[in-house]
């Protein structure tokens, strides 16, 4: 088990000399503590993976240093760094039976058979593969078997963390959600660390204490699910947070005001030294912008559609260019045409060339 730090880590596959734009993972340093559970989520291309197999091992950084417990790995292999890593695709022996796919990292390490019965059995009862041990594994279902891939890794006592690459892309959505509480489980009994690879916010927001945001190579933001949806850090983190993502639009900002069409929505902060050269914009999430009857005062938006999420509606609208998803109050009767917005003044935040401005009070 180990607490990773990243110092000034960095990746180019187009040489050291490329421009660090061009970098698929640009200079990062941040720290990840021993045993906890982090998701690093973000769009396919976004650098994740990069930054997966860099900690692991797999491919070696361009700059900077990675470092576990205080001690530099970066130029370690993979087999001295004690890293277990989960792909997509189960990585098993089919041929070998559960419980000789489970020993097989022990025994190629010279350990006592009995320390290896052992381990197995323990890891065997956590995965809920106790009963198939003696199954060759190619007659088990996808899921068990992404579980004997991940019994490999846990087995080893001396694992500094376990690394998961989009483990749950060829499993069937019924059993997503319960792979995903096992992982949970096995976090919590076990306290190793944890990072955990996904484009899907489902996966990233259920799975870890901190989720790690990449967007184009580069880390946005990094916070618990909370932050990260009540406070995005970058206009990006509102869009790809949430169901519908935040509504992100052009704004005139000043003071405790932000003019959208003509009309003022009331800030509950004072933004008075905004760049006059920035692209400003305000962020406001579906959740906290209510459908009403025109009235004055009242932003007015033209009603496009409803989706009725069941638990939830909400109206998308259009407001001039600019389009909006808002809530439907329960019982309240959607117009056919107009409609006014109510916002809460507390969750519209204000963004600066797509990053969080803090207003004073």
């Amino acid at each position: 088990m180990a607490r990773i730090d990243l110092v000034d880590l960095a990746h180019s596959y187009g040489g050291d000399n490329a421009p660090v734009e061009s970098f698929a993972l640009k200079p990062i340093s941040m720290t990840w503590r021993q045993g906890g559970a982090y998701a690093l989520l973000g769009p396919s291309g976004c650098g994740k993976t990069t930054l997966l197999n860099l900690i692991s091992g797999i491919v070696t950084p361009s700059r900077g240093k990675i470092l576990f417990d205080g001690v530099d790995i970066t130029p370690l292999s993979t087999q001295r760094r004690n890293i277990a890593q989960v792909f997509q695709f189960p990585v098993i022996y089919d041929t070998m039976t559960v419980q000789e796919n489970l020993a097989f990292p022990l025994k190629n390490r010279g350990l006592p058979k009995g320390e290896i019965g052992a381990r197995v059995t323990e890891i065997a009862d956590l995965l809920d593969l106790t009963p198939y041990l003696l199954r060759k594994a190619t007659r088990l279902t996808a899921d068990a078997k992404q579980k004997i891939s991940l019994g490999r890794g846990l087995v080893r006592s001396d694992v500094a963390a376990v690394l998961f690459d989009e483990p749950l892309t060829v499993i069937d959505p019924e059993l997503k959600w319960q792979l995903r509480s096992k992982l949970k489980a096995l976090h919590r009994t076990l306290d190793l660390t944890m990072i955990y690879v996904t484009h899907d916010q489902t996966e990233a927001l259920t799975f870890a204490d901190t989720v790690v945001v990449m967007h184009d190579g580069r880390v946005v933001q990094s916070g618990t699910p909370a932050e990260l949806f009540d406070k995005p850090a970058h206009t990006f983190v509102g869009y790809f947070i949430g169901s519908p993502g935040m509504n992100i639009v052009p704004a005139e900002v000043s003071g405790r005001n932000a003019r959208i069409d003509g009309h003022t929505i009331a800030l509950k902060r004072s933004y008075d030294r905004l760049s006059s050269t920035a692209k400003i914009e305000i962020g406001v999430r579906p959740e906290f912008v209510d459908i009403a009857p025109p009235a004055p005062g009242l932003l007015s938006a033209n009603i496009e559609r409803v989706d009725d999420l069941g638990r939830i509606r909400f109206a998308r609208v259009r407001v001039g260019d600019a389009k909006f998803a808002a809530r439907v109050p329960p019982g309240f009767t959607v117009p056919d045409n107009a409609a006014g917005l109510v916002f809460d003044p507390a969750h519209v935040h204000v963004y600066a060339d797509s990053l969080l401005v803090e207003g004073s009070t």
